[in-house]
This record gives C-alpha cells, sequence and structure tokens, in this order.
C-alpha cells in the first residue's frame, strides 16, 4: 500500500515538473497583461486524485509564462469540495517559482461538489469589487473553472451576477455531461470560453486557452502620443521601477513588401535589418521618450525592451503614423471687407520652413494683376486701392527653403458703394423756412453743396447757395421765396456729383417732398 502511494507521489511531482515550453515563454505573454485571475478546481470525491494532478499540471503550464505581482496578473485559487477552501489568494505569490511550488503541496478536498458554496465565496470575497482598492479595481477579473461537469448543482444564478459584477467567466471540462448548463455559465464568445477535453489531453487546449485570458486581461503597456509630422511620444508603464537595468528602444519605418504587406525589413540589397532601427536608451526609472527625425505620413513601428538582470520581460511594440506634412499655406481668409479693401490672411505661419510669402490679385474676369510680396514673417496683408462691389481672385503663394512653391486662391467681394447722396427731404417751418435733411456719407466726399432758388414769376434768378462740410446731413433755410426749389449735390475732389432736388410750397401745416431732379 505504502509503495502504491510512493509511486503516485512520485507521479504527481513528475507531472508537475516545468515543461520546456514552461522555461521558454511563449513570445508575447510576459509583461503583457494586468488583471486577477481566480481559478476555480473541482477536487470533490467524484474526482480521482490522478485528475486532480492533471489539472494542476494544466494549471503550471497554462500560468507559467505570465509576470506576476501588483502591477501585472495576480492569481488565486479556490478548492472545491464538501467545505470548498481558498488555498491562496491573489497577494501571496508574486514570483513564478513561489505559485509553482505552491502548486505542488496542493491535495484534494473530497467529499460533495458544493459549487454554489464556492460560488458565494467568489463573490463575497475573492473577487469582490473594492477589495484590492486603488486602480486595481478597474482591472478585469477573470474566473477560471476546471470540473469534470459531474453534479456541477445549480451554478446558473451565482455565474449570471459574477458576469453581471464584470467577471468574465471560463470553464474547462474534463467530462462530456452538463453541456447546457456550462454553456449558459460562460461569458461569451461560447467557442472560446469553454472546452471540453479529455484528462490526458488538457495540453492540447493549453494555447489556445491562454489566448483566451490574454485576450481579456492585456494590458495596454505601450501607447503613442503627442503625433506630428517629424517626432512622437513613446510612453510605456515603469515595469524596471525598483530594478536594475534599463529600457533599449528602436524604431524604424514600415515599408511594403511582397503583396503590399507591411514590414521592418529594408527593400534595398546589402542592407540589414538593424541598419533600419533608430536606437535610444533609458534609465530603468524613464515612463516616456521622444522619437525625432520622423518622416511626415508614414507608418512607424516602435520597439520597447525592458532589460534587468533581475527579471525577465519581453518587448513591446506599437505601431503608429505620422501626420502629413503640412505647408503653408494651408488656410486663406478674408476679413475687414470694405468698398476699396479688404484683408487676406493665411496660415499656418511656418518662418522655419518659408522664404517669402507673395500675393496677387485682380478683378474678374479679366482685370489687371497686382502683386505683394512679403516677408516670411508675415500672415497677412491689407489690399487697397481695390474697385466697390467688385469680385476679386487672391492668391497667396510661398516659396519653402525646400525649394517648393505652394498656392492657395479666394475669391473675394468689395463691399457695394454706398450712395453720396440719399433721401431728400424738406420739412416746412412756419411760412418761409424749411428744414433739409438727407442721408449720405460716402468715404471720399468732400462735402456737400446746397442752392435755392425761387419758381415763381415774381421772383425769377434769384439762387443762392450754401457749402456744408461732410458731416453734415441736415440745415433750415430761412427767408426762401415761395416755391422754392432746394438743390443738394456732393462734392468730391475733382467735381461735384449729381444731386437731388424738391420744391418747398408754403401752405398752413403741409409737409411737402420733393422729387429727383
Amino acid at each position: 500500500m505504502e509503495g502504491h502511494m510512493l509511486f503516485a507521489w512520485m507521479l504527481m511531482c513528475l507531472l508537475l515538473q516545468p515543461s520546456t515550453a514552461q522555461n521558454s515563454p511563449p513570445e508575447g505573454v510576459l509583461n503583457c497583461c494586468e488583471g486577477d485571475v481566480l481559478f476555480l478546481v473541482d477536487s470533490s470525491g467524484s474526482v480521482s486524485s490522478y485528475e486532480h494532478s492533471r489539472m494542476l499540471a494544466f494549471l503550471s503550464e497554462l500560468i507559467s509564462p505570465f509576470s506576476l505581482g501588483e502591477d501585472q496578473v495576480r492569481v488565486g485559487l479556490l478548492q472545491v469540495g464538501t467545505k470548498p477552501r481558498l488555498e491562496f489568494g491573489f497577494d501571496k505569490y508574486s514570483t513564478q517559482s513561489g505559485l509553482q511550488a505552491a502548486l505542488k503541496t496542493i491535495k484534494p478536498l473530497r467529499g460533495d461538489t458544493n459549487t454554489v458554496e464556492a460560488l458565494k465565496m467568489v463573490k463575497e470575497w475573492v473577487l469582490r469589487p473594492g477589495k484590492a482598492g486603488g486602480a486595481r479595481e478597474r482591472l478585469p477579473r477573470v474566473l477560471v473553472w476546471l470540473t469534470d461537469g459531474v453534479k456541477p448543482g445549480d451554478v446558473t444564478g451565482p455565474m449570471a451576477q459574477l458576469r453581471d459584477d464584470g467577471v468574465a467567466v471560463l470553464v474547462v471540462s474534463t467530462g462530456h455531461g452538463n453541456y447546457q448548463v456550462l454553456r449558459q455559465v460562460v461569458s461569451p464568445p461560447v467557442e472560446d470560453h469553454l472546452h471540453f477535453v479529455d484528462i490526458d489531453d488538457m495540453s492540447i487546449i493549453t494555447k489556445e486557452f491562454r489566448d483566451a485570458i490574454i485576450e481579456i486581461i492585456r494590458a495596454e503597456r505601450i501607447h503613442v502620443r503627442d503625433v506630428s509630422t517629424s517626432s512622437a511620444t513613446l510612453q510605456w508603464r515603469p515595469v524596471l521601477s525598483g530594478l536594475t537595468g534599463h529600457y533599449e528602444i528602436r524604431f524604424t519605418e514600415l515599408r511594403k513588401g511582397v503583396g503590399g504587406v507591411e514590414t521592418s525589413r529594408p527593400d534595398t540589397s546589402g542592407a540589414t535589418e538593424g541598419s533600419l532601427f533608430q536606437r535610444l536608451t533609458q534609465t530603468a526609472d524613464s515612463s516616456t521618450a521622444r522619437l525625432t527625425g520622423l518622416k511626415p505620413d508614414t507608418n512607424y513601428i516602435a520597439i520597447l525592451r525592458p532589460q534587468s538582470n533581475e527579471q525577465a520581460f519581453n518587448e513591446l511594440n506599437v505601431t503608429f503614423r505620422t501626420k502629413p506634412e503640412v505647408l503653408s499655406p494651408a488656410v486663406v481668409t478674408v476679413s475687414e471687407p470694405g468698398q476699396t479693401s479688404v484683408r487676406v490672411s493665411w496660415g499656418p505661419l511656418q518662418p522655419g520652413m518659408v522664404e517669402s510669402y507673395s500675393v496677387e490679385y485682380s478683378a474678374l474676369p479679366t482685370g489687371k494683376v497686382h502683386y505683394v510680396q512679403l516677408s516670411r514673417s508675415q500672415n497677412s496683408t491689407l489690399l487697397r486701392n481695390l474697385q466697390p462691389d467688385t469680385t476679386y481672385l487672391v492668391t497667396v503663394t510661398a516659396r519653402h527653403a525646400s525649394g517648393k512653391e505652394k498656392a492657395m486662391s479666394v475669391k473675394v467681394c468689395t463691399q457695394e458703394a454706398t450712395p453720396a447722396l440719399a433721401d431728400l427731404q424738406l420739412t416746412t417751418v412756419g411760412s418761409d423756412s424749411v428744414e433739409v435733411e438727407w442721408n449720405g456719407g460716402t468715404s471720399g466726399l468732400r462735402g456737400y453743396w446746397l442752392t435755392w432758388e425761387g419758381q415763381q414769376s415774381s421772383a425769377p434768378g434769384q439762387r443762392s447757395s450754401l457749402y456744408l462740410p461732410p458731416d453734415s446731413l441736415s440745415t433750415r433755410l430761412t427767408h426762401l421765396p415761395p416755391s422754392a426749389r432746394v438743390c443738394v449735390s456732393p462734392i468730391y475732389r475733382t467735381a461735384r456729383g449729381e444731386g437731388l432736388c424738391c420744391t418747398a410750397q408754403f401752405h398752413s401745416d403741409a409737409l411737402v417732398y420733393g422729387f429727383q431732379s
């Protein structure tokens, strides 16, 4: 009897020995993830010692590649029996050596399959939101249930509550019963999170099942921000904090290879892949690096390799695209429109790239072309001496230091000219006086010329005149002859313009409106 027990113990130890795959973690698993993973292991009387040892061996291989710790993956294990027992919680192990050693010492509980009671422990303590405190409350939580599928109990409700609380439920069954029950409890997609496998063939699902867990707890440990046309900032979680070591950063542009697939490998003969990479080194307490000398509108890959003799980390990489080159002028705007002038502005201002600007404009369709030459530090100019109510084509051209020229055109319209004189009105005041009012005020006006004369035969040819400054829009005339004709004309620098005339007829309480001559 003792010999059989010794043989069983040696077999269990053999099954839990790290495999070659464990010694060489799969690419991309170390340092990939952050979250809490709880294993719910059936060790009731329906599970033999051999089956129990195979389940633990499966777990050992499944979790061996993960980095453990507060900022990585935390693992707990709860066994199911008559009285479920928490073998270890999330804060127990932060190294693979400690975790793997603990798995070798776990004994089955036996008794009934009291999964419902175990799920109460899961909900009330192990995976209770806020138990970990701090930022971990927002991290993904995963429950992995290993069962033989025999008499699982009424688990549908408790499992649904866990899923509602944000816990991802995955199941591996070594039996082939209760498919509908197990299908209902797992989180979607069912094809990735529910596996039926013979106890001796569990290793064939290890990679696929691990990938499903990784998809849930994968952490965005590296990303790119502040991307411009020629630079970008690489930011990462400082996984080397408290350790000796450094970060090695490599970045290069992605090039189109065979079939249009992007690759970081060179497309010139004789070059090596390493020659294409630019390299940076940052200290262990760093979390950012500025990547410079990039090409505009180009896809890049950046690779971060944490280097430390104290702990192994896998490479992290991220791809990004620089912004397209923006050459001035990229935008041209119009402001301050007037009858004879308008302001034209452009941007962006690039004094380090532009040697000079020129602005040309002409009235459409066939007006004379005018030119204005401006320095590289200017981004606007006022165009003067334009014609009122006229459409102009304005073109802004930048001559860049690279030899390139870029131009952008807009159409602008000057305002319609305001009439120099309008709405002449006469209001009689008494028996021989009138109040003269009008609208006016065109730019360039020098004043107004008023004339009046009688039209009755008793007083022919009696003409009087009066000059008023340009800001005057009314005056009172007195001692007018009966039926006097009053005219107002605008005065310009070289001539007198066309005026308006009205006739004043003096009647009691009469208001007389004139007419345009």
